[in-house]
């Protein structure tokens, strides 16, 4: 009978012990590394270092429609572009349509401005190389000379950017355009669609390297970039080639999608409109030398 007591003392003093260890347990677990303030990294990987300082002042600003999903992403770059540049001269708002019921007050008048400039692929977008002298020209309807602009990004994957656009009617009454010597893209751990896309920070930075008549801007913005692509490289990331490289070189594996297909005709197209636009400048430059002498 005393055995029995015993026993159960013990089973009591257990399930306390057991009920006390249980309700010490934090509702969150316990963070395992130390993470920047600022890129929100974990310290040893943190891509801060290699950020302009001071953060870069331009005349233009930067407006980001950012699809929620793309905060959740751990290898983003927008932020690189938020704390590259000087505090406020790139704001991000968050959502599926653009403007909503959250930022219409903020939002609509920037996209309504003559100046904003609406940086997606549709048929009706200009070469943003060429859009001060389309202006000047009076191509491009717009009030006056070139003034500041506003560049407008959507910040997403391709269906989602397209999602976006598609359900953003004041987005279709912007000035749109786009980049048509893009070159290939620094983010090499991430699949490009083709060969011609840039992610978000390269997007933003060769447009204001070009509106701003600045070309060392885009160097310095995209820095972080390749600092996140030497870390994530350094630790068991491969490096990533385009869709449309896998395609030429017989490496790609899935049957190519119409979404795809448009993709990679649209590509061809702009590199097409490159090499014309080079040409044009290289005779515009032969011509005003031959003014000159």
């Amino acid at each position: 009978m005393l055995d029995n007591k015993n026993k159960s003392t013990n089973t009591s003093e257990e399930e306390t012990e057991l009920w006390q260890d249980f309700l010490s347990i934090t509702p969150d677990p316990p963070e395992r590394r130390d993470k920047c303030e600022s890129c929100k990294r974990p310290k040893v990987v943190c891509w801060c270092p290699s950020l302009p300082h001071p953060p870069l002042i331009v005349k233009s600003s930067v407006v980001i429609l950012q699809h929620p999903a793309e905060e959740k992403r751990t290898l983003r770059t927008a932020l690189m572009l938020q704390l590259g540049l000087s505090a406020g001269t790139c704001i991000v708002y968050k959502g599926k349509r653009f403007p909503g019921p959250r930022n219409q007050h903020e939002l609509e008048p920037i996209l309504k401005a003559p100046y904003s400039l609406l940086l997606y692929p549709s048929k009706t977008s200009v070469p943003l190389e060429t859009i001060k002298q389309q202006i000047i020209s009076g191509s491009v309807p717009l009030p006056g000379p070139p003034r500041t602009f506003t560049l407008v990004l959507i910040d997403g994957t391709w269906p989602q950017a397209k999602a976006i656009y598609a359900s953003s009617p004041l987005l279709h009454r912007m000035l749109q355009v786009k980049l048509i010597a893009a070159g290939c893209s620094d983010y090499i751990i991430r699949t490009q669609p083709t060969e011609g896309c840039l992610s978000t920070l390269e997007t933003a930075a060769q447009s204001l390297a070009l509106l701003e008549d600045r070309p060392e801007l885009r160097e310095l913005l995209v820095k972080p970039l390749h600092m996140l692509c030497k870390y994530q490289l350094d630790n068991g990331a491969v490096e990533h080639q385009s869709k449309e490289f896998r395609i030429q070189h017989q490496q790609y594996p899935k049957q190519i999608g119409k979404r795809l297909n448009r993709l990679l005709n649209y590509s061809a197209i702009c590199r097409k409109e490159s090499k014309e636009a080079q040409v044009d400048l290289a005779t515009n430059i032969l011509y005003c030398e031959q003014e000159k002498t």
